[in-house]
């Protein structure tokens, strides 16, 4: 039987699952339709919010024409723009990498910050920069193009190589719990490497590393943005061209063997894109908490839909949305002032993570 074929019938297993719980499948375009203009009207708020507001015609202005003399211009063009698209980016990526995860693992609770593969990134951001004796802002500011490549490249070698490792200890055990915590021990295991480089760094380094690591979209510039956005981009496109594995992985690796799937193979490609788009943000914005673990639950709930085929751009719009949203409430609009920007994601996401482990385990009692 052919991979097509298999996963066909995979995708008709999901839909018969989603019709006995009374799924309604055709609401997809209408609720795609909704949570895209909620995204708009974030991503305009987004460059019109912050310690100043601006009003929406000079925001219009200063996007239209960038030459003009607009007093905004340098703000909106400099500052908000770049922090708009990049919470956009970050939040997708994280939507995503965290639906490959859970979908991977089998673990509702499964995402890049949990499973310690943003760990693994920061491991790796922390190791070129030390190396290259630079504190820099976001750190990859001072080190021009190369560097800011060396810098995304190893944060995505890092994130790889935990993923792999959990992967590795997971296939030896065979309770998700277990998985879960394998996962927090090689973060714990991986954070304390990153302490001993930090104790050999320079205290400055140490402070810019302690911030970085609050998370921020605010740094990240227009030159740094030209190696996130094909990073992420390349991320989602892979995601995109595995949804069908996806959907066969879902129902388990002896079943989606039966079908003829190369499981190895999937989950190889699997593993990869989650590293690629998890180690891009983490390089750039930090580790963001919450995100990746929420966004998935959230995408299912709205779009009551199990297929990869839904899920994938929903969970990108989805990530999109709320990582906006997050940034905005972090900017504490109409004050000098800001909060850490995972302090934000965490209110979010642990109210939603909480709902979803409280209904499973009422649907488990029915």
């Amino acid at each position: 039987m052919t991979v097509f074929a298999a996963t066909s019938a995979a995708t008709a297993a999901l839909r018969e699952r989603m019709a006995v719980r009374g799924v309604a499948l055709g609401r997809t375009p209408a609720m795609f339709a909704v949570i895209a203009l909620i995204t708009a009207a974030l991503a305009v708020a987004g460059v019109a919010l912050g310690s100043v507001s601006i009003p929406l015609g000079e925001v219009w202005h200063a996007i239209v024409e960038p030459a003009g003399d607009s007093a905004w211009a340098t703000v909106v063009q400099q500052i908000r723009v770049p922090r708009t698209l990049t919470a956009m980016l970050a939040g997708a990526a994280l939507g995503v990498a965290g639906l490959q995860m859970q979908t991977l693992f089998r673990n509702p609770l499964a995402d890049p910050f949990v499973l310690g593969i943003s760990a693994g990134a920061s491991l790796g951001v922390a190791a070129v920069v030390l190396a290259a004796g630079s504190t820099m802002s976001l750190f990859a500011a001072g080190l021009g193009w190369f560097g800011e490549l060396g810098v995304a490249g190893a944060a995505v070698a890092g994130a790889a190589l935990v993923m792999l490792l959990v992967l590795a200890l997971s296939l030896r055990v065979q309770s998700i719990v277990t998985v879960l915590v394998v996962g927090l021990l090689v973060g714990y295991l991986v954070a304390s490497l990153i302490t001993i480089l930090l104790a050999s760094a320079q205290e400055q380094f140490v402070d810019q590393y302690v911030r970085w690591g609050f998370g921020s979209f605010r740094g990240v510039t227009w030159s740094e943005l030209r190696i996130l956005a094909p990073a992420v981009a390349a991320g989602l496109l892979l995601a995109s061209l595995t949804v069908k594995q996806l959907n066969v992985l879902l129902l388990g690796e002896s079943y989606a063997r039966s079908l003829g799937v190369h499981v190895r193979r999937a989950q190889a490609a699997t593993m990869l894109g989650a590293a690629l788009l998890a180690g891009a943000v983490t390089a750039f914005a930090g580790p963001i908490a919450f995100l990746g673990v929420a966004i998935p639950h959230l995408a299912r709930a709205l779009f009551g839909s199990g297929d990869h085929r839904v899920l994938v751009p929903a969970a990108a719009l989805c990530g999109a949305a709320v990582a906006l949203a997050a940034e905005i409430a972090a900017q504490l609009p109409g004050l000098d002032a800001a909060l850490p920007l995972n302090a934000v994601t965490a209110l979010i996401g642990a109210p939603v993570v909480l709902v979803v482990l409280l209904r499973r385990r009422r649907l488990a009692a029915v």
